[in-house]
């Protein structure tokens, strides 16, 4: 007897793919997901069969009723191709692979982003951070006193660049510095940037524990933004789409704890920042006290707060540069000071 996972499969419809057979299709693939544990198993399996299709999205109700054919409401080919790619994604994804990988490309914020083999996957939670940064740089460049300087952001740790060219993409005006250790991931920035249209963005390889890493712009900066790898080398991910496909250079933080990577990034912002500028950066829902008491023991900070998420965890410090001639505000979204 074969094995259970096996058994069942996407059926192979006929050439003239009708919308009972599309949905018939996206049934069995997400039965076929639902039994490997996949948590979101129909929108994955309605996900795949649009790309399999090439459409950004299955909408039913614009597709034809019962058993006419679909070919005339889809692109050319899209039939063909949908019976030779729907049934192979859906044995990828049953394999655990993450659902961006196998589609190539993922939504943050406003921008669609290719994901490419050896970079981190960009996760909703990151939005949040985003927002933060792209708060204070709307405010700067709002502020009729810096009519002349354009904010400048530096993104460390910046994996596909979704940070920063969300910044750039929201705030035009922007200056935006991307950074990473990874050249895979430099590549997938600078490509990215270009695919939306970001046109101020520079990108370099460095690593944030160089104090060499942007000397020219030390004490200039006014928001350094990050989500640096911070899990412990002892807190392997449970989820494979995690474990076994995001490069381990963009998890592991280095050291007992995993904060060796964030305490550099605290002490390339104390460096970086202009007096009064923000610093925000993501850690993990246990590591928020820690991450303070780095931020607090720089001895450079004023306002050192935790910030939650869009699900109300604790993702995020927050931190202004201290020296400032005036209290430019607080970043908004609820937080707690630094006991």
């Amino acid at each position: 007897m074969g094995d259970a996972r096996t058994e069942r499969s996407v059926p192979a419809g006929p050439a003239a793919l009708t919308a009972d057979d599309l949905r018939r299709a996206v049934r069995a693939a997400e039965g076929i997901l639902v039994e490997a544990g996949v948590p979101s198993a129909r929108h994955d399996a309605e996900a795949l069969a649009a790309w399999s299709l090439g459409l950004p999205r299955l909408e039913w109700y614009r597709l034809p009723a019962g058993d006419a054919p679909l070919a005339p409401a889809l692109p050319a080919g899209a039939t063909d191709r949908f019976l030779a790619d729907y049934a192979g994604a859906v044995e990828r994804r049953r394999g655990r692979e993450p659902l961006q990988r196998i589609v190539g490309h993922t939504v943050f914020r406003h921008v669609t982003v290719e994901v490419l083999d050896d970079v981190f996957v960009p996760r909703p939670e990151t939005e949040t951070v985003a927002q933060v940064a792209i708060d204070e740089a709307a405010r700067l460049l709002g502020d009729p006193a810096r009519a002349d300087r354009p904010p400048l952001v530096v993104d460390l740790c910046c994996g596909s660049g979704v940070i920063g060219i969300s910044v750039d993409v929201e705030v035009p005006g922007s200056r935006v510095v991307a950074v990473d250790l990874s050249p895979d991931a430099v590549r997938a920035t600078t490509a990215n940037a270009a695919r939306v249209g970001s046109g101020t963005q520079r990108t370099l390889v460095g690593d944030v524990g160089d104090p060499a890493l942007l000397a020219e712009l030390d004490g200039t900066v006014d928001v350094v933004v990050s989500n640096p790898p911070y899990i412990p080398p002892d807190a392997v991910p449970v989820d494979p789409e995690v474990r076994d496909h995001d490069p381990d250079l963009a998890l592991y933080g280095r050291g007992a704890d995993g904060l060796e990577v964030p305490r550099a990034v605290v002490r390339a912002a104390v460096r970086l920042l202009r007096p009064g500028g923000l610093f925000v950066m993501e850690h993990a829902e246990v590591q928020a006290a820690d991450v303070r008491a780095a931020a607090r023991a720089a001895d450079a900070f004023v306002e050192v707060r935790t910030l939650t998420d869009l699900t109300g965890r604790d993702r995020m410090v927050v931190a202004r540069r201290a020296g400032a001639a005036g209290d430019p505000g607080s970043p908004h979204g609820r937080g707690r000071m630094d006991p």
